[in-house]
């Protein structure tokens, strides 16, 4: 079993709070930007994230 990501850990926590700071932001625009690949599991939490917080699903908070 392989250990958990970072992004999913963030993700995780984000879901369970309905909320996402700009720190979380912002970890997740630098990996997207980021020349390193994301796995496809990664890929799709983020775009998750992204999609909650278009429907307004989850409070971003400071």
């Amino acid at each position: 079993m392989q250990p958990e990501s970072n992004i999913e850990k963030i993700v995780e926590r984000i879901f369970l709070t309905h909320r996402i700071t700009r720190a979380d932001q912002k970890i997740f625009m630098m990996t997207l930007l980021s020349k390193d690949s994301l796995t496809p599991k990664e890929q799709m939490l983020i775009d998750r994230v992204f999609e909650a917080l278009r429907q307004g699903l989850l409070r971003v908070v400071d």
